[in-house]
């Protein structure tokens, strides 16, 4: 009897250990921890390669295991890109405006989840409350601007013949990204908002030091109303990836945050090969209002010019052809 009530004993504290019991019988439940992926095409694949980084905070603490993106992720992010932004340029200024601040909408509705996110990675609860609140404003900028800016930006010009002359701004295409290495969340969205208010699809490299915030912010577009491949979202390393997104001949444009000289001479050799727009943002305070400049949006933008008669000189006439 001794040795059986040992054996019972044994097995409760295995239990316990386990988290099947807390030792008087109730029920323990064990925590399921989230696995961090890729956000491509609408859907959150694995890395092709398997790899993974491991992501610390301030205080060496594991986070979580990071999918080391690779230069085959990248390039199926490019085609989920491609496919979706002609549709995505189709949609009216307005649904694109609507879209935008219905982002802003979930991020309000989700705001301690941020919050607790970026509290792990080593925010005070301040910090991470005003990067929350800033994000959300930042959507919300990008949602008003997103109906407007053709309006400002376009032009009828004087010209010296029987023309009309328009100059409207157009998407590039496709852009890709690298974000900022701060601000995990502020700056992925300074980084994605003007590019698809615009009407472009992004392929972007998260912050490796802060990627939780990016996969958690993907988990926010999925949800809301914007198509899937508009935005594409990436971690790994810079380095591994910085001459596949330069020399990509289906990307239009790279927007590049940081201050690596190496970086930015390497990006304006490698992306002249297919005449890719490089475009290099300072990212020192991305609280600042340069940050919600409408120029973000005309940065990956093009100007086509349209001429159109108005007259004919066989009739005459004022009436358009």
């Amino acid at each position: 009897m001794a040795k059986r009530k040992t054996t019972i004993k044994t097995l409760a504290k295995k239990a316990t250990q386990n988290g099947r019991s807390n030792g008087n019988g109730t029920p323990v439940r064990l925590a399921v921890q989230k696995t961090y992926k890729l956000y491509i095409g609408g859907a959150f694949p694995r890395t092709e390669s398997g790899r993974y980084y491991k992501l610390k905070n301030n205080s060496n603490t594991l986070i979580a295991n990071m999918c080391l993106g690779s230069r085959k992720d990248f390039r199926n992010s490019v085609v989920a890109a491609r496919k979706a932004q002609g549709k995505w340029a189709s949609r009216t200024a307005y649904n694109r405006s609507q879209i935008l601040y219905r982002i802003a909408e979930m991020l309000e509705e989700r705001r301690d989840q941020f919050i607790a996110t970026l509290s792990d990675l080593g925010y005070t609860a301040k910090q991470a409350a005003r990067e929350v609140d800033a994000t959300v404003d930042r959507a919300v900028h990008y949602a008003g601007w997103a109906d407007k800016y053709q309006q400002i930006y376009s032009a009828v010009n004087p010209v010296a013949s029987a023309h009309f002359n328009f100059s409207v701004l157009e998407p590039m295409g496709v852009v890709a990204i690298f974000a900022p290495e701060n601000h995990g969340l502020l700056g992925l969205a300074s980084a994605i908002f003007p590019a698809i208010c615009g009407g472009n699809a992004v392929v972007i490299l998260a912050s490796e030091k802060e990627a939780t915030a990016a996969i958690n912010f993907a988990e926010v577009l999925h949800t809301s109303d914007l198509p899937g491949g508009v935005v594409n979202i990436l971690t790994g390393k810079r380095a591994e990836l910085r001459d596949h997104f330069a020399t990509h001949k289906d990307v239009n444009a790279f927007v590049y945050y940081g201050s690596n000289k190496a970086d930015k001479k390497a990006i304006q050799t490698q992306a002249a090969d297919n005449l890719k727009r490089p475009i290099f943002i300072d990212e020192s305070d991305l609280f600042k209002n340069y940050h919600e400049s409408p120029y973000r949006i005309l940065a990956t933008t093009e100007t086509k010019t349209t001429w159109h008669p108005i007259a004919s000189d066989m009739t005459g006439g004022g009436g358009a052809y």
